[in-house]
């Protein structure tokens, strides 16, 4: 008899500020390979890379735009999720003042993270990275090393004639 593991369908969009090679794009190649191993061996059903900027300019024609709105409406269900599960996001969704020297203008604007991934089980948003729940911050490296131990658990997890849980042999 196995143990019993979950018909949810767990799907990952990992939101990211741009593929350019600069800074981060390693971190950036580290996680999209991750992904695309926890999809190849089913610990995920499936992934998407979703671009977005920087930041979104909340003070001008920017946010009314589809792009900009599909953004904020994204921070906002994942507000939700964080308020409905005693996390916070607050912190790394900041919003500031921008000021240009060049143009003497300024606007407000959400300042995204470099990473974001929301996990979805069946569908409903079930996990958003990074975040904070007083005690520690969960980072995306973190969340994705959990989804890589709980999946690696759940398929290796076998009971036996008693009831008790062993682990199967490894393939060599």
């Amino acid at each position: 008899m196995t143990t019993e593991a979950t018909s949810e369908r767990v799907t990952v969009d990992l939101h990211v500020r741009s593929l350019t090679p600069r800074a981060g794009h390693g971190r950036q190649e580290v996680v999209i390979e991750r992904l695309e191993r926890l999809a190849d061996t089913g610990q995920i059903h499936e992934f998407s890379v979703q671009l977005w900027g920087r930041q979104v300019s909340l003070s001008t024609a920017a946010a009314r735009t589809d792009a900009g709105q599909n953004v904020l409406d994204r921070v906002e269900q994942f507000r939700d999720w964080a308020a409905d599960t005693d996390r916070s996001i607050s912190s790394f969704f900041e919003t500031r003042r921008i000021s240009s020297e060049m143009t003497e203008e300024s606007y407000v604007a959400l300042v995204l993270p470099m990473f974001t991934l929301a996990e979805y089980h069946d569908d409903d948003l079930a996990y958003v990275a990074p975040c904070s729940d007083g005690d520690g911050v969960c980072t995306v490296t973190d969340r994705l090393d959990t989804l890589e131990h709980e999946s690696v658990v759940t398929k290796t997890l076998e009971a036996d004639g008693d009831g008790r849980p062993i682990a199967e042999e490894a393939e060599e």
